[in-house]
C-alpha cells in the first residue's frame, strides 16, 4: 500500500507512523493526521485495504505538475490509475524528470526496452492527475490521426487528432520511440517546442492552437543502435528543442545487483523464497550484461521476472517458467535459446553464496 506525506520523515518517523495505522481500513484518496513530537504529518493514501507493515510512505514531490490545472470532464478517462513504485538507481531520476518538464515543460529518456521509461511516466501522470495522449512513433501513424481532419461531406465538421487534442486541452504527450519518427511528423513539431509555443493547422484554413500552459512533453527514446531497427540520429533543430535529457539503465547489470530489485520482484509477484528472487535478478544481470556487448537481442525487465516468478508461484517448474517469460521473450533463434537455457542453468544450480 502506498501513501503520500507532506514532509520529509527519518526511519523513526515512518516506523511510529506505520505502527499508528497499522491495520487501520482506509480508502483511496483518503487522509490521515498523525502527531509526531508535537508535529502533525498529512498522509494521503493512493490504494485502498488494511494498512500493514508494508505501508510505503513517499515523501513530498518538490516538482508537482499538475497543481492549478483542471482536467475536462472528458479526458479524465485518460489519467492513470495508481502506479506501482519507480525503483531509483540512486540517481534521483524521478525527480530530475519532474524539475525538468516543471522548468522547461518536455524532456527526453533515453534507455533501452524494460528500464521504466512508460512507467514513470504513468506514474507522474497517475499522481498529479494529468491526462496523458500517447504516440508511438514506431507504428505506422499518419499525419490526420495525430494533427486531425475533416469528416463526412464538405469540410464542415473536424475532428481532432492526438497533439491537437493534447496541445487544446494541457496533459502530457507520451511520444515513445521517438527517434523512428517521421520526418513530416517532426516538422510538426518545431513550432510548438520552441519560442512560438502552438501548432499551425495548415489542414485547417492555418489554425493557430496555442499550447496549453499545462502542455507537457516526455519523448522517449531507444539508444541509437542497429538492434533498434529503424531509430535514426535526431536532427539538430530537434535535438535543441529539448532542454533536458535523462538517461535510464537497468538497476542490476553484470556483477551489481541491486537488492531494490530483488525487493520488489519479492513485493509485486508474491514470491516468497528470497534466496530464489536474487537468484531470478543474478539471471537478468548476466543476461543484461550479455545484451549490452551485444551477444544477445535483448535484455530481461523486471516485468519479465515477474512473469516468471508468479508462474513459479502457481506451480509451473522454475526452468518451464524460465522458458515461456524469459527466453522465449528474448529471442526466436534456437541457437540463441540454447544459450540463454544454458546461462539460466548455471545461475540456477550455483549454490547460494557461490
Amino acid at each position: 500500500m502506498r501513501a503520500t506525506v507532506d514532509k520529509p520523515l527519518n526511519q523513526i518517523e515512518a516506523r511510529t507512523i506505520r505502527k499508528a495505522l497499522e491495520g487501520k481500513l482506509v480508502r483511496k484518496g483518503s487522509t490521515y493526521l498523525v502527531s509526531i513530537g508535537g508535529n502533525k504529518v498529512r498522509i494521503t493514501f493512493h490504494d485502498e485495504g488494511r494498512i500493514g507493515e508494508d505501508l510505503e510512505l513517499e515523501p513530498p514531490k518538490r516538482y508537482r505538475l499538475g497543481e492549478g490545472y483542471e482536467c475536462p470532464e472528458f479526458l479524465k478517462k485518460n489519467i492513470p490509475p495508481p502506479q506501482p513504485s519507480f525503483i531509483d538507481d540512486g540517481t534521483n531520476i524521478e525527480e530530475r524528470v519532474r524539475r525538468a518538464l516543471y522548468h522547461f515543460k518536455q524532456v527526453g529518456l533515453v534507455g533501452p526496452t524494460g528500464v521504466g521509461k512508460t512507467h514513470l511516466v504513468y506514474k507522474i501522470a497517475a499522481e498529479d492527475r494529468l491526462p496523458i495522449f500517447e504516440i508511438n512513433c514506431a507504428l505506422q501513424t499518419s499525419v490526420y490521426e495525430l494533427i486531425g481532419k475533416y469528416v463526412g461531406l464538405g469540410r464542415e465538421n473536424w475532428v481532432d487528432g492526438t497533439i491537437v487534442m493534447w496541445c487544446r486541452y494541457g496533459g502530457i504527450l507520451y511520444v515513445d520511440e521517438a527517434n523512428m519518427m517521421k520526418p513530416d511528423i517532426l516538422a510538426k513539431f518545431h513550432p510548438v517546442m520552441d519560442q512560438r509555443g502552438h501548432l499551425v493547422l495548415t489542414e485547417k484554413e492555418n489554425e493557430i492552437v496555442e499550447r496549453h500552459p499545462y502542455g507537457y512533453i516526455v519523448l522517449s527514446f531507444n539508444p541509437y543502435s542497429v538492434e533498434y531497427a529503424g531509430t535514426k540520429p535526431l536532427n539538430v533543430a530537434f535535438r535543441r528543442r529539448v532542454n533536458a535529457w535523462i538517461h535510464f539503465d537497468y538497476l542490476s547489470v553484470g556483477p551489481k545487483i541491486n537488492e531494490k530489485e530483488v525487493e520488489a520482484l519479492i513485493k509485486r509477484s508474491g514470491l516468497k523464497d528470497p534466496s530464489l528472487a536474487y537468484k531470478f535478478v543474478k539471471v537478468a544481470a548476466e543476461l543484461r550484461r550479455l545484451y549490452e556487448i551485444g551477444e544477445i537481442p535483448l535484455a530481461p525487465s523486471l516485468g519479465n521476472l515477474i512473469s516468471w516468478a508468479r508462474l513459479v508461484q502457481d506451480g509451473v517448474s522454475i526452468k518451464d517458467a524460465a522458458v515461456d517469460t524469459i527466453i522465449n521473450s528474448i529471442s526466436d533463434d534456437p541457437a540463441i535459446q540454447a544459450t540463454l537455457n544454458r546461462i539460466i542453468e548455471s545461475i540456477l544450480e550455483t549454490p547460494e553464496g557461490a
